[in-house]
Formats: C-alpha cells, structure tokens, sequence
C-alpha cells in the first residue's frame, strides 16, 4: 500500500473515531438520506461497481464503515451451520487445521464435549458445510487478541440491533465488538474475513504486526507441529477462495 492510499484509510479511521455522534447514525442496511452535495461518486474507495450494493449502501458503508444486510442467511442455512457446530461441539467431526476454543472456567474440566462448554470454533476453512457460510451472497486478554490502547471509554459507540439472518460488514479499520453474554441462552455468530485475490503478503518484521505474527508462528508451532514455516506459508493454508481465482493470497 502506498503513502497515500495509508493516509486515506487513516483520515477515515480517525473520523469514524472522533466524528459523528452515535445518535446520527442509522444502522440500517442503507443510510437513509445522504445529502448529494456533500458526497462525490468518486470517492467511492471502499466498494466497487457493482448490481448488488445500491448507491445509498456503498455511501452508507463509505461514511461509517460498516453495513448492515437485512435476512441474508436463510432459516435453512442456519440451521444446517447450528448442526454442524454442534456435531464439531460432540467432537463427531474435526476438519483439518480447526481450533475449538473453550471458555476459561472450564477449559479443564471433565465436562462431556458439548455446545455448553465450547466459546468458539476457529478457522474452520476446511469444514465443508461451515465454509459455505463464506459463500453466500454477498476480562483479560486472549492470544492473538489484542485490546485497544489508551480507548477512551467516552468515545460515541453505535449499537446495533440485529435479527436471526442479519448480517453485518464491517471495514477492516473499524473498531469493533460485542459485550458479553448474559442472557441464559446461547449467542451463535459466524465471523469470516474477506480480501481481494490481489493483496499480497508483506514482511511484518519492524511493524506493529510483528508480534501478532510470531504468537500465529507459536500456535501453529504447538497445535500443529509445523516448524520452519513463514507467516506467509501459514496464512496461505488458511485462505480459500470463495470467488473467482486465487492469485496472491
């Protein structure tokens, strides 16, 4: 990325930190009324032409950062997505190279494996069925998660309300998260991470990457006993295509 498309993102980033009030953002799937005057199609930066985001969603996504889909994921599809969760949950199934992360308080336990005791699945690239999510239309700190310093808790925060099938994009520089749970129930969401078969990989050394690298190049060390690897290598097993051709990535 060069000087200036770095300092584009940058401007936006520190705008959607420090702009607008929360109570002037409408999470909808389109922004509502966006004054002509102040918005040029030229500077579109982060959607390209396309037949399936309208103008007001590629504005809406440029300004805020994020967008919600009303009712992408059908009943069908996620049902199927909820058995196959639990049928990794039992340990009936176990695709290459996936994590089951459990939660803290019972990360040792003898509990039998279930739905209950597992806080999330991770890259779940080779489940067949989990994949085909990627598909469809368009208190401390964990390993590899990493908190936000010096946050200030008075910034605006957008809340958004969504239902069964809504599906939320978000801009990769746009800071955000979700509370804890603290209803009784469970709170299902798949997350997946999209990039253009274009990008290429960077050597992270001297950047505020490199730490996050060398905790991936350890994990992958102790889970897979994989040795004499890059961060590249592994990044490139974890990728797949869900449109068109690979290339870089």
């Amino acid at each position: 990325m060069d000087k200036d498309r770095a300092s584009a993102r940058l401007r936006v980033l520190l705008r959607h930190l420090g702009g607008r009030s929360a109570g002037a953002v409408i999470a909808h799937h389109t922004s509502g009324t966006v004054s002509p005057a102040g918005f040029r199609p030229q500077q579109f930066q982060y959607t390209r032409d396309n037949n399936i985001l309208s103008l007001e969603q590629r504005k809406f996504y440029e300004e805020n950062g994020f967008l919600v889909i009303k009712n992408l994921v059908s009943d069908a599809d996620i049902q199927y997505f909820r058995d196959e969760f639990e049928r990794i949950c039992r340990m009936e199934v176990k695709p290459l190279g996936l994590m089951v992360m459990r939660d803290v308080t019972t990360a040792k336990s003898e509990y039998v494996p279930s739905e209950k005791v597992i806080t999330k699945v991770q890259d779940f690239q080779e489940d067949k069925e989990l994949f085909r999510y990627c598909t469809l239309p368009e208190g401390g700190v964990n390993i590899m998660f990493h908190g936000i310093q010096d946050y200030d808790k008075n910034n605006d925060r957008v809340h958004l309300l969504m239902e069964k099938g809504d599906t939320v994009f978000f801009h990769p520089l746009l800071i955000h998260g979700s509370g804890r749970n603290k209803s009784q129930g469970f709170r299902k969401a798949i997350s997946c991470h999209f990039a253009d078969a274009n990008c290429h990989y960077i050597d992270v050394k001297g950047t505020s990457q490199e730490n996050i690298g060398e905790e991936v190049l350890k994990i992958a060390s102790k889970i897979h006993g994989v040795k004499d690897v890059s961060l590249k290598d592994i990044w490139k097993f974890r990728a797949r295509v869900v449109k068109g051709e690979r290339i870089n990535l």
